[in-house]
C-alpha cells in the first residue's frame, strides 16, 4: 500500500523513473548558483565590497552591463553548440564542461576583495556562461527522457527540485553570512561571504554527478558512421541554415519563441536585478537575502502546483496566469519603499517564477520533433539569453539617463503585455501535430 502510494505520488510529480530524478537533480545543483550568486549574495557583495569605491548607481550599471555581456556571448554560441550536439553524442559531456567552467569561476570569487570590481565582473561573466551553457544541453535532454504526456510534469518537477536545493543552500549561506559566530567565523570580515561562494562551487559540482551517472546520453540524428568534431561543426553550420528555412514548417514553435523572448525578458530582469535594486534603495542585507529565500520556499509547492494546473486547464492558460501576476509585480515594485514591500513582492514572485519558466520549456518541447531537440533548444537558449539582455540593458541605460532605476522597473510591464499577446497566437494543438508528423517521417 505504501509503495503504491509512493509510486502514484512520484508519477503525479513527474519523478517516477530513476533517470527523471537524476535529470531533475541538475536543477537542484545549478539553481543554488542562481539563488546565491546571480540573485542574492554576489550582487550585494559586488555593490558593497567589490565596487565599494564606486557610486551605488554606477555599481548597479556595471553589474547590469556584466550580465548583458555574459548573455550576449552565450546567445551567440548557443545555436552552434546545440546543433553540434545533435550530430555527436556529447550532451552529457557538454553539461559537464560548462558546469566545470562555472564551478571554477564561482570558486575563484573567494579571492575577490574590496575594490576588485573588474575581477568580480569577469568571474561573474564566466560563471554565467558556464551555467547558461550547461542548461542548453540539460534542456535538450527533456524531450528524450520524458514522454509527450509527461513533459509538463517533468519540466515543472525539475524547477521545483531546483527550488528545494536553492532553499537549502541559500539558507546555509544565510546562516554563514549573518551568524558567522555560530560557525567560528569572524563577524567583521568578508570571509563568510567568500566561503559561501566556495560552498556553491562544491554544491554545483557534487550534485551534477547523478545526471552524469544515471541519465542516458540522448541519441544523435546522424544515421550512420562517425563524424569528427570539425565535421560536426561544418554540418551544424549547414544545418543551422537549413533550420532557418525550416522554421516556417514549425510556425507555432517560432511564434512561441518570439513570445517567450519578450515575456521572459521581464522575468529575467526581475530575477537578476531585484537584489541589487533593493541594495541601491538601502534595504538591509538580511532582508534582501531573506526575501530571496522566501522566493525559493514559496516556489517549491507553487511550481509543482503549476504542473498540476497545466494538466487540468492546459499549458498556455497556466502561462497566462503567471504573466498577469508578473504585471502586478512590476507595478508594485515601482512604488516599493520598505522592506515589507520587498517581502510581499518576493512572495508573489515565488508563486509564479518556477511555473512560468518550466511551462515555457515544456510547451516549446512539445512543439518540436525530438530528433531536433539539441538544435531547437540551441535556438531556445538564444531567445532565452537575448531575453535576459534587453532588461538589464534598459536598467543600465535608464540609470545613465535618469540616475534612478524606478522608471526601468515600471517599463518591464510592457514585456509581459506584448509577450502575452503573442502567446495568444500560438495554436498548441496544431504545433504538436506538426511535430508528431515530423517525428513519424524519421521512423
Amino acid at each position: 500500500m505504501t509503495e503504491s502510494w509512493r509510486d502514484r505520488t512520484l508519477e503525479r510529480l513527474g519523478l517516477h523513473r530513476p533517470e527523471l530524478r537524476a535529470w531533475a537533480m541538475y536543477d537542484w545543483a545549478v539553481t543554488g548558483f542562481w539563488a546565491v550568486v546571480v540573485v542574492t549574495v554576489f550582487p550585494i557583495y559586488f555593490q558593497q565590497v567589490a565596487a565599494a569605491e564606486l557610486r551605488p548607481e554606477l555599481a548597479t550599471q556595471y553589474f547590469a552591463t556584466a550580465t548583458t555581456v555574459a548573455l550576449v556571448i552565450i546567445a551567440a554560441l548557443a545555436p552552434f553548440i546545440g546543433a553540434v550536439a545533435d550530430y555527436v553524442a556529447v550532451k552529457k559531456r557538454m553539461v559537464g564542461f560548462f558546469a566545470g567552467m562555472g564551478v571554477v569561476s564561482v570558486a575563484g570569487m573567494y579571492f575577490i576583495h574590496q575594490g576588485d570590481w573588474v575581477l568580480a565582473a569577469v568571474l561573474f561573466i564566466i560563471a554565467n556562461i558556464g551555467a547558461n551553457g550547461s542548461m542548453i544541453f540539460y534542456d535538450a535532454m527533456l524531450p528524450h527522457i520524458a514522454r509527450k504526456e509527461e513533459v509538463d510534469r517533468v519540466s515543472t518537477a525539475g524547477f521545483a527540485i531546483g527550488y528545494c536545493g536553492a532553499t537549502v543552500l541559500l539558507a546555509a549561506c544565510l546562516v554563514m553570512i549573518l551568524q558567522p559566530g555560530l560557525l567560528g567565523l569572524p563577524d567583521e570580515s568578508t570571509l563568510p561571504t567568500r566561503l559561501s561562494f566556495i560552498a556553491v562551487a562544491f554544491w554545483w559540482a557534487g550534485f551534477t554527478i547523478p545526471l552524469m551517472r544515471k541519465v542516458p546520453e540522448p541519441p544523435v540524428v546522424v544515421e550512420a558512421g562517425e563524424v569528427t568534431a570539425v565535421q560536426a561543426m561544418a554540418r551544424a553550420v549547414g544545418r543551422l541554415k537549413e533550420t532557418f528555412r525550416e522554421l516556417k514548417l514549425y510556425r507555432q514553435a517560432l511564434v512561441m519563441l518570439i513570445a517567450f523572448l519578450i515575456y521572459n525578458d521581464g522575468i529575467g530582469t526581475i530575477i537578476r536585478m531585484a537584489t541589487i535594486y533593493g541594495t541601491e534603495l538601502g534595504l538591509e542585507r538580511g532582508v534582501l537575502v531573506g526575501s530571496i529565500l522566501v522566493v525559493q520556499i514559496v516556489g517549491i509547492p507553487c511550481t509543482f502546483l503549476f504542473g498540476m494546473v497545466a494538466a487540468r486547464i492546459g499549458t498556455k492558460p497556466s502561462l497566462f496566469i503567471g504573466l498577469v501576476v508578473y504585471m502586478i509585480i512590476s507595478v508594485l515594485a515601482y512604488f516599493m519603499t520598505t522592506w515589507v514591500h520587498f517581502l510581499i513582492l518576493a512572495f508573489l514572485v515565488g508563486t509564479v517564477q518556477g511555473g512560468t519558466q518550466a511551462l515555457s520549456r515544456s510547451l516549446f518541447a512539445s512543439l518540436i520533433p525530438r530528433q531536433k531537440a539539441g538544435e531547437f533548444f540551441g535556438f531556445f537558449a538564444v531567445f532565452e539569453k537575448f531575453a535576459g539582455i534587453f532588461g538589464p540593458a534598459i536598467f543600465a541605460a535608464m540609470i545613465y539617463l535618469t540616475g534612478s532605476s524606478r522608471q526601468a522597473i515600471l517599463s518591464i510591464i510592457i514585456f509581459f503585455v506584448v509577450g502575452g499577446a503573442l502567446l495568444l497566437l500560438v495554436d498548441v494543438e496544431e504545433g504538436r501535430e506538426v511535430a508528431k508528423k515530423a517525428e513519424a517521417l524519421r521512423e
